[in-house]
């Protein structure tokens, strides 16, 4: 599938694209109030770092979000949590790579590749030497009970990783920085919970969620559920574009 790339600060007027693709892909109790404080920043203060991959009809069929971040090139120099990835976007020395999403009807087409090897290209626009990115595996929600430390070395018998998303980035020669225990953190009231996942919670304790990476934490004396999900930061080196090259 031929595909263009556009940023938003080509294309301002598919602002609203990027809506749309964040609306269908994250689970619905995946919402934290801190990231979405400071979201629209990258929008707003980085446009050319939001890319679009558009069809030969003009369709936006994936998008990819980033920025640039502070990065001593160290693996415990990577933010601990995604609100944290936002707030250092400046004097950057890497791109971090903070959404890739593809419309849910146009998968199994290469689009993944190719929206992260499109944020790659951005990152070598900038001079940038990384492209950093907390991945969140796409499969991981079906097996809720193994930490994430293991998950993420379960390889197919090919000796790829298991999880489509990190195989995406491993054939494009990322590798596995570490970990990040509370990439994203969810604490809101069990009502809410209720009303996210279509689920009662009626005693405190531990639940599996439908899509999930690992068990909520229920508190009805508290009135409150606590749910912290993993990330693991992938790196992509980029190869910096001699000062001859044409612009992108």
């Amino acid at each position: 599938m031929a595909a263009r790339v556009y940023t938003l600060a080509q294309r301002p007027r598919l602002r609203a694209e990027f809506s749309r693709l964040h609306g269908v892909a994250w689970p619905p109790f995946l919402r934290d109030d801190a990231v979405n404080a400071v979201w629209p920043r990258l929008y707003s203060q980085f446009p050319a770092c939001q890319i679009a991959l558009c069809d030969d009809a003009g369709h936006v069929v994936a998008i990819g979000n980033g920025i640039p971040i502070v990065w001593d090139g160290t693996r415990r120099g990577l933010p601990d949590r995604i609100v944290d990835v936002i707030t250092r976007g400046c004097q950057a020395r890497a791109l971090c790579a903070l959404a890739a999403i593809v419309d849910p009807g146009q998968r199994t087409r290469g689009l993944s590749s190719k929206i992260v090897l499109a944020m790659r290209d951005v990152a070598a626009r900038h001079g940038l030497a990384s492209l950093v990115a907390p991945v969140r595996p796409s499969l991981k929600g079906r097996y809720p009970l193994p930490p994430m430390s293991r998950y993420a070395r379960w390889t197919r018998d090919d000796g790829t990783p298991f999880d489509p998303w990190f195989r995406v980035h491993a054939r494009l020669g990322a590798r596995v920085l570490r970990i990040t225990p509370r990439g994203n953190t969810v604490v809101a009231s069990v009502k809410d919970w209720e009303e996210r996942t279509g689920m009662a919670f009626p005693v405190s304790g531990r639940y599996i969620v439908p899509d999930a990476f690992q068990p909520i934490v229920v508190d009805r004396e508290r009135d409150r559920v606590h749910y912290d999900e993993a990330n693991v930061w992938m790196l992509h080196r980029v190869p910096l574009q001699q000062e001859d090259d044409p612009p992108g």
